[in-house]
């Protein structure tokens, strides 16, 4: 005869938390990768004129597809989310034009902070590239678009499970075992609501088995987070967020004038001492 296992309760991880206004800095960024701090979450770090031309640029492109991953919106780019290595990389060279061609003749906020990182990271005897393989390389970012409705538009979920189940012929796997950073842009934000929601909690493995995510780290339950404190970051076009992706985050419902959410997404984390990889 079975018996009914509770799920643990999970483990509460204070996060350390810091918010400003301005560009971002290469030490702060560095900071995440290291562990040192949970969340960054910088306003009006680019310009509104930047931000509203990227979102035409997303709206008018022909690259533009509807999700398929559970998740009501639109992107442009590639996912590494449920692909083999093939899958990914020869999507992310298919798709190479249309990403470019969101910021058209503009300063890329993204490459600029790639290329500042880099260069950060060189003098330290770091390398950071693209994750490749012999199908191509990832792309410096991808766009997503939500438009779902209710308590979240994105649900409870974390970054790490999915690098660490992306199998062998994955050289980002290796990310797993450190912090796997996510990094998103804001070219637009709805009026309310869209928040990004960070819980108190860096789920295990274990936890992800009680939770049945432990491949893909999505959806965690309502009912799982409901003593894990949390902390809310209210968005705005031209903001920057750069998170430790294995705490548990999701996206609030938005509501008031329709506006999309548009969000430009990179992962990137440290394969080994000397090197950090970048992909989408």
């Amino acid at each position: 005869m079975g018996t009914n296992q509770a799920s643990p309760s999970p483990a509460i991880s204070p996060p350390t938390i810091k918010e400003r206004t301005g560009s971002i800095s290469t030490g702060e960024i560095v900071s995440v990768l290291k562990g040192e701090i949970t969340a960054l979450h910088v306003k009006q770090a680019f310009s509104t004129e930047i931000a509203e031309e990227i979102t035409a640029n997303f709206v008018d492109s022909s690259g533009r597809r509807e999700r398929k991953d559970g998740v009501p919106g639109q992107y442009v780019g590639a996912s590494h989310y449920r692909k083999d290595a093939a899958s990914y990389f020869t999507a992310s060279e298919t798709v190479r034009p249309h990403v470019d061609a969101l910021f058209g003749n503009l300063v890329d906020p993204v490459r600029g902070l790639f290329d500042a990182l880099k260069r950060e990271l060189h003098k330290q005897g770091i390398e950071l590239r693209m994750a490749r393989s012999e199908h191509g390389q990832a792309n410096v970012c991808r766009a997503l678009s939500w438009s779902g409705s209710g308590t979240f538009s994105l649900d409870p979920h974390d970054d790490v499970a999915q690098v660490l189940w992306a199998g062998n012929d994955y050289e980002l796997s290796s990310v797993a075992h450190n912090t796997v950073a996510a990094l998103n842009f804001y070219p637009s934000m709805a009026e309310e609501g869209g928040n990004l929601r960070l819980w108190s909690h860096k789920p295990t493995v274990t936890d992800r088995k009680s939770q049945g995510v432990e491949t893909t780290g999505y959806p965690y339950s309502a009912a799982y987070l409901a003593a894990v404190p949390y902390r809310e970051f209210e968005l705005r076009a031209g903001d920057i967020a750069l998170i430790d992706g294995g705490f548990v985050h999701g996206v609030t419902g938005q509501s008031g004038n329709g506006r999309p959410r548009l969000v430009l997404n990179s992962f990137f984390g440290f394969a080994r001492p000397d090197l950090v990889l970048w992909w989408t």
